[in-house]
């Protein structure tokens, strides 16, 4: 805010106000009339919180964040009501108990954000542009697993659109936009080379839910925002053979999934990058690039996913290693989870 001494000393002021406060950029948390304490009245209880939020979150931190709003209207308070809405336990793997409502989150409240992002990814924030290599054919191996444990693989990817709020925050018009941006999108795919079905939740009857295994949101989801307005604008896009799964206004704007049922990673993250690019100049034409943030790389709502947004994950078939007592500590060092995906002939997935 811009400082103005008194009328005593400037008696023009009075004439000139209207045109200075029209320079002034405006606070947007003088916009709102929240009914809320102070910040240390405020501070939520994160004795038992086990996420990363809950770790790095101090009142000091929290104090310095309080009043900053972002254009959209997101507050600190709904960054952080994943973590307090879904607190963990120590047993597991610790989420990173956070969201970003839009991309100027990670800006206004960085203070924050980039302490949970270098504790969860292990990676120091520097002025570096971090490299994102999408060049399959520099993928060294992932196409030799051994078979009589490897059953399959999915390699997935998540994106965040420009200029829309991410899905905790966004309205329903923003919703229904970034659907019809997909569609054009998704059009050209299937017109130049892969042919494919764009299916719209709200039409699937319960045996099409059955067969495409959909689920109802969870609780969580429907807590924190995700799920608003449930299924209103989310899409599911299929390759004809089944190999590329594209989902639309889910956990994020778009997630592209990728499956090998011969567990062949490399081939699966081939069909990822020469697709992804596609959409990418695809978006970029329709003046809606992906968000990309200079420190941090691809920015999608989750800080777990900042960076490339890529995951990879492996269904196992494994009998004796998830009895070895040292399973945990070897999981942990090497920064893998590993789920049971079955109860007959138990597969594991790692990831």
């Amino acid at each position: 805010m811009w400082k103005v001494k008194s009328p005593v000393e400037f008696p023009m002021e009075m004439r000139y106000r209207p045109i200075l406060e029209s320079l002034v950029p405006p606070d947007p948390m003088s916009q709102f009339h929240l009914k809320r304490g102070s910040p240390d009245e405020e501070f939520p209880d994160l004795c038992r919180n086990s996420t990363w939020m809950g770790r790095i979150l101090t009142p000091a931190m929290y104090r310095r964040q309080f009043n900053r709003c972002t254009h959209s209207g997101v507050i600190f308070d709904d960054v952080i009501r994943p973590g307090l809405e879904e607190p963990g336990d120590r047993s597991g793997p610790a989420s990173v108990g956070c969201v970003a409502g839009d991309a100027q989150s990670y800006i206004l409240f960085c203070d924050f954000f980039d302490r949970v992002i270098e504790a969860y990814h292990e990676h120091k924030i520097t002025s570096q542009t971090p490299e994102s290599d999408f060049n399959y054919d520099n993928l060294k191996g992932g196409d030799d697993l051994d078979r009589s444990y490897a059953v399959r693989c999915d390699v997935s990817v998540v994106r965040g659109v420009e200029d829309f709020c991410f899905p905790t925050h966004c309205s329903r018009g923003e919703r229904r936009q970034l659907l019809m941006l997909a569609r054009r999108a998704l059009q050209r795919l299937e017109d130049e080379e892969l042919p494919g079905r764009l299916l719209l939740l709200e039409e699937l009857n319960q045996e099409q839910q059955r067969e495409l295994n959909l689920s109802s949101p969870t609780s969580s989801q429907l807590r924190i925002g995700v799920a608003r307005d449930w299924p209103d604008a989310r899409a599911i896009w299929m390759s004809e053979d089944g190999s590329l799964v594209i989902w639309v206004n889910l956990d994020d704007h778009l997630r592209l999934v990728s499956t090998q049922e011969d567990a062949n990673i490399a081939e699966a993250f081939k069909r990822i990058c020469i697709n992804l690019q596609k959409l990418e100049e695809y978006y970029r034409e329709l003046r809606h690039p992906f968000i990309w943030k200079q420190q941090l790389g691809w920015v999608a709502s989750s800080p777990a996913d900042v960076g490339t947004g890529l995951r990879i994950r492996v269904h196992l078939k494994l009998q004796h290693l998830p009895k070895h007592k040292r399973l945990q500590d070897v999981l942990k060092r090497l920064r893998i989870c590993m789920d049971r995906t079955g109860t007959e002939n138990p597969l594991h997935c790692m990831s």
